[in-house]
């Protein structure tokens, strides 16, 4: 079970950490939600605009 938990704080790490590389990346802001939301949808979570919109907007607030 340790194992298993390890291997999902991983994966947890790698998801924020590639989120967080997508939020500062050098593109106009509508480019990079458009591609978050193409980037969950092919791993399975399909959000719309709105809650996706509300993750972002909260991933922003923990950063600064």
């Amino acid at each position: 079970m340790k194992g298993l938990n390890i291997a999902l704080a991983v994966v947890a790490g790698a998801l924020a950490g590639a989120t967080v590389g997508m939020l500062f990346a050098p593109k106009k802001g509508a480019d990079t939600r458009s591609d978050i939301k193409k980037f969950l949808c092919r791993k399975g979570v399909c959000l719309h605009k709105k809650e996706l919109d509300d993750i972002v907007d909260e991933i922003a607030d923990e950063i600064q």
